[in-house]
């Protein structure tokens, strides 16, 4: 058997990385992709490997020649290839395929050592590797029937969103049987050639293949765990570099992203924090039956996005501001702040990262897990004051909670002691005790310095239409806030969010219903599995504690390369030395059992 490497193309969307290089010299992780390529081929005792060049070609020749392969290396150069397609790439080494059986790759695929093992040790002589459509995959498509029969092939202008779910993404692999290739690839190669030209794709002569009674050639799925990865552009590449980073970089690679999983396949995300019983399905079809209007026209301005909050919180248009997201509002809050601040930690950073330093004044509590009353934060800040203070309730990460009288009573403290109280209420929805939202008029009135923040994003498990609100009865902040953000600081889709909310408020009470039964079941399930301490919670996460001798670090990492599950090391948060913490988002019962199984395993 012998390996066809199509790497003529200029790789014009990596920009400057492909100024002076062919695209599969670009490093991934401090590696070209062609050595890593190189060298998973040599792996399988090949005859020779034939690369056909084209952009760059004698920088990739003398790169590829200092490597010092045992397997031969046969160069094969494209001149014409900034006007053509790799269908003539192909063609230029037609004479190989015609002398045995060929693995096919194109040089901007990186993919792990099993996918390729599967291609080539699958006894069907002729395959087209292919993984099922998601999101993120782009290009040729497939639809594949009984016997893994490719039924039809499905190129990017024929592609239909609403049939995705039937599709399979060629993975631009394949592997040829000489036989093939004599009755069928190449006849018809030479063939599309001359009737179409050289500005094809190669792919385009499967498409007529397919149609034959019988191609000759199959389908070979890959299975959902194997990972590979095309690159195209910087983000691919950046994407590609988390991917496939070495286990002790990888967490730390895909934590600065801080969002935007769905990229990763299959990858089941423990970390951020969303109601995953909400929006309800109709509500989902609602929007997209809107599609076209809220991408196409503007959304409305604050005043009118201020009137639909105020309605659906059941306040005041002027005690309410909407943001785009609650850290666009948090950021606007803390930048007109003036004096110290107050935090108690461990918590959400934001607050805190919007002041100096020498400007926050932390109280950390000493109780088991870093719980806390209302009478522990008005103890500590009566001997460290702060002009205000800020409160997160239920508390992340610790998941702590105040109940709604005693909130009562640090409200009165703070304003006797002529302190803005900041409450962050963006979990409280999840928590057991009914009526403590402080979203409301009249307390608001009766109470100008507090301020209550809340993320609209996590409790309605919207977290892409980025909302947020602030609420107060000081008249001069909620003007200045509105007066700092953008006056279309929300796009059509959160406006038309807030539109039609009400009209499923049952469903979203129904939800949090759900996640308290399903927070409880998983909370007694982690309980059991030894070395593991579950702290209480009254929100939609959980905080773990490892007794035994598996670090917070390392059973992140090994549940992310391991299982593809993400959960949040509490270790930046809380100090190694004072014990080993995780954050565990529930979510539900399906996606939770595999994260139980999987720890079990590590723990055990």
């Amino acid at each position: 058997m012998q390996a066809i490497i199509l790497a003529a193309g200029m790789g014009k969307r990596l920009k400057q990385l492909t100024r002076n290089n062919t695209k599969c010299m670009v490093k991934v992780n401090g590696i070209p992709l062609i050595n890593r390529t190189l060298r998973q081929l040599e792996q399988h005792c090949l005859s020779r490997i034939i690369i056909v060049t084209g952009y760059e070609g004698e920088n990739l020749k003398n790169h590829i020649n200092s490597l010092e392969l045992k397997t031969p290396v046969v160069f094969i150069h494209n001149p014409v290839y900034d006007k053509t397609n790799n269908i003539y790439s192909l063609s230029l080494a037609k004479e190989y395929l015609l002398k045995e059986d060929t693995l096919l790759l194109e040089s901007d695929i990186i993919f792990e050592d099993s996918v390729l093992r599967c291609l080539a040790e699958d006894p069907r002589d002729s395959l087209a590797l292919v993984a099922r459509y998601e999101s993120w995959m782009d290009g040729t498509c497939v639809r594949l029937s009984e016997g893994d029969r490719i039924e039809a092939v499905i190129p990017g202008n024929r592609f239909h969103f609403t049939e995705s779910a039937d599709y399979y993404k060629t993975v631009n692999l394949y592997k040829f049987g000489r036989d093939f290739s004599c009755t069928h690839y190449v006849p018809f190669l030479e063939a599309y050639t001359k009737a179409l030209g050289n500005n094809e794709y190669y792919e385009q002569v499967l498409k007529v293949l397919v149609a034959l009674d019988d191609s000759g050639i199959r389908a070979k799925r890959l299975d959902e765990t194997q990972r590979w990865y095309e690159i195209d552009d910087i983000q691919d590449l950046d994407i590609a570099e988390s991917m496939f980073a070495p286990d002790s970089q990888k967490t730390a690679l895909i934590q600065k992203r801080y969002g935007g999983y769905w990229r990763y396949p299959k990858m089941l995300d423990f970390c951020y924090l969303v109601n995953c019983y909400y929006p309800p399905k109709k509500m989902m079809e609602e929007i997209k039956a809107n599609f076209d209007a809220l991408v196409c026209q503007y959304p409305s301005g604050m005043y009118v996005n201020s009137l639909l909050a105020a309605r659906n919180f059941s306040l005041r248009s002027d005690q309410i501001i909407v943001g785009n997201g609650a850290a666009e509002l948090i950021k606007s809050l803390l930048e007109q702040l003036k004096g110290t601040l107050g935090i108690i930690r461990p918590t959400f950073e934001e607050y805190a990262h919007r002041f100096a330093p020498d400007r926050v004044r932390v109280f950390i509590s000493p109780k088991d897990g870093y719980a806390y009353t209302a009478q522990d934060i008005i103890h500590y800040f009566e001997n460290h004051p702060a002009d205000n203070l800020v409160l997160v309730n239920p508390d992340n990460p610790t998941g702590n909670y105040i109940p709604r009288q005693d909130i009562d009573t640090l409200i009165r403290w703070t304003a006797a002691n002529n302190t803005c109280l900041i409450l962050d209420e963006s979990f409280l929805d999840f928590c057991s005790e009914p009526g403590a939202t402080l979203l409301d008029e009249s307390l608001l009135d009766a109470n100008p310095h507090l301020i209550v923040i809340k993320s609209i994003s996590k409790s309605y498990g919207i977290p892409g239409l980025r909302l947020g609100i602030a609420a107060s009865s000081n008249p001069g902040l909620i003007h200045s806030l509105k007066k700092d953000v953008a006056i279309w600081n929300i796009n059509s889709f959160g406006e038309f969010f807030m539109q039609i909310e009400q009209k499923y408020h049952k469903n979203y009470l129904e939800s949090l219903d759900q996640v308290r039964t399903e927070r409880a079941r998983l909370t007694k399930a982690l309980e059991e599995i030894p070395h593991l301490r579950i702290h209480p919670s009254q929100s939609n996460f959980l905080m773990a504690e490892l007794t035994g001798t598996l670090t917070a670090t390392d059973l992140t990492t090994r549940l992310l390369t391991q299982y593809n599950l993400f959960i949040k090391d509490l270790t930046p948060k809380i100090p190694a030395s004072k014990g080993q913490f995780i954050r565990i988002a529930v979510r539900n019962k399906k996606d939770d059992n595999l994260l139980l199984t999987a720890i079990k395993e590590l723990l055990s």
